[in-house]
């Protein structure tokens, strides 16, 4: 008998082993003063933009709620400063705050904040901190910051955006206000930079010489200060990416969708390689900041906004090339009925996937709309509620795309 019971005990332990499940794969969002591809791409994998959450835009709590059922990693724009530098002060001490709430929910969440291609006269009412002259070897001035010292001096781009214009980043004024608000916002809990249109900044910085000052004081900065020591920088480049003597000055690029119309289709749109400036297929390659190299590098694509033009909804509306159905990317997608969207998220998420594997979309979680016809200033991804009744209620698409994609990389069943 206790031969028989022992036969049976190997032949369940053997069928144990046999059918046992192998361990889920978890994926990896660990970093820490550099950052793998791997690690990197899993996070550029779960990118969202939640445009000016750390500034308190829309409901923060549902904000909240939407980021624990979604789970995104990489939370695009979350501090979005355009001009009005006057508030900064504020503004920082309120994105402190809130960067602290999320990573309560998420400590792996990399946060970003952006440093874009406007500066205007209110940043003369911003003292300049005594660290930033340190930083970049100037003696230090009892001052505030100086506009017309960060413009370029043969006035190109003076007024490019109403009372805002374009920073020449080769003046010692620029570079210097843009560490400033680089280390605040890395003290803030940020470890995300977006440099905005890059281009418009460096035309007197043809040899990146200006551009990898700056990129190196900050990142000097972030390996002292930062949550896990470093910062991911990026930017939109139409001309492909920024590289210097073989290496590369960003961290990841990205850029707009470059939604396609498709004229016989009322409102409907597509992406293909090679519209207007689209990035796809291009991104250059080099020696990343992490000390990896690439052929092509990782960036993201992202619904972009620009505006509307005097014609909504009509085809080839006169004006940019750009235009979808005569909106910016983010209000034409706003524009469409839910089952268009949704459909729309799994087609570009795919598409993305095959057409080009270095490519990630960015998904849209909040963003700034102009659509004159439903009079919506805003997009938010989140389920409408009493909370949020403007909400478009993409959320649960997004969360399903994201865990598909995960159960694909891992080649395990969705735990969602």
């Amino acid at each position: 008998m206790r031969s028989i019971r022992n036969l049976l005990t190997i032949i369940c332990l053997f069928s144990a082993a046999v059918f046992a499940k192998p361990p889920v794969k978890s994926l990896d969002y660990k970093f820490k003063g550099k950052i793998s591809r791997e690690v990197l791409e899993n996070y550029l994998d779960r990118a969202i933009t939640m445009q000016s959450l750390l500034i308190g835009q829309g409901d923060f709590n549902d904000n909240l709620r939407m980021i624990k059922n979604v789970g995104p990693k990489f939370i695009g724009r979350a501090v979005c400063q355009w001009g009005q530098e006057g508030d900064i002060p504020n503004n920082l001490i309120k994105e402190k705050d809130l960067a602290a709430r999320v990573h309560a929910v998420d400590p792996d969440i990399i946060l970003q904040a952006c440093i874009f291609e406007i500066v205007t006269p209110e940043v003369n009412q911003l003292p300049v901190p005594d660290w930033a002259f340190k930083a970049l070897n100037l003696p230090v001035e009892h001052r505030n910051f100086n506009y017309d010292a960060m413009l370029y001096p043969d006035g190109k781009f003076k007024g490019q955006w109403g009372r805002g214009s374009v920073p020449d980043v080769s003046q010692t004024e620029t570079k210097l206000f843009f560490y400033f608000l680089g280390a605040s916002y890395i003290d803030a809990g940020i470890e995300g930079l977006h440099f905005g249109q890059v281009e418009l900044m460096n035309k007197n910085d043809k040899d990146l010489d200006h551009y990898a000052q700056i990129l190196g004081l900050i990142r000097d900065y972030a390996h002292k200060h930062a949550r896990r020591k470093m910062v991911i920088c990026d930017s939109h480049v139409p001309s492909g990416g920024f590289v210097k003597d073989g290496h590369l000055l960003m961290d990841v690029h990205a850029f707009p969708l470059r939604i396609e119309e498709i004229p016989d289709k009322p409102e409907e749109a597509k992406l293909e390689v090679g519209h207007t400036d689209a990035l796809f297929l291009r991104s250059k390659g080099g020696i990343t900041p992490s000390g990896w190299s690439c052929e092509h590098l990782p960036y993201l694509v992202e619904f972009d906004n620009y505006g509307v033009s005097k014609q909504p909804s009509q085809a080839h509306a006169a004006g940019l090339t750009i235009w979808v159905w005569g909106y910016d990317e983010i209000s034409w997608f706003a524009h469409q009925p839910m089952a268009y969207r949704q459909n729309w998220l799994h087609y570009a998420f795919d598409w993305v996937q095959k057409t080009d594997p270095n490519g990630h979309v960015e998904m849209p979680g909040g963003r700034q709309t102009t659509s004159p016809l439903d009079k919506k200033k805003w997009y938010y991804a989140n389920n409408p509620s009493s909370t949020v009744p403007a909400g478009q209620g993409d959320e649960d698409t997004i969360r399903d795309i994201w865990a598909a994609n995960d159960k694909s990389k891992t080649n395990q069943p969705s735990t969602k």
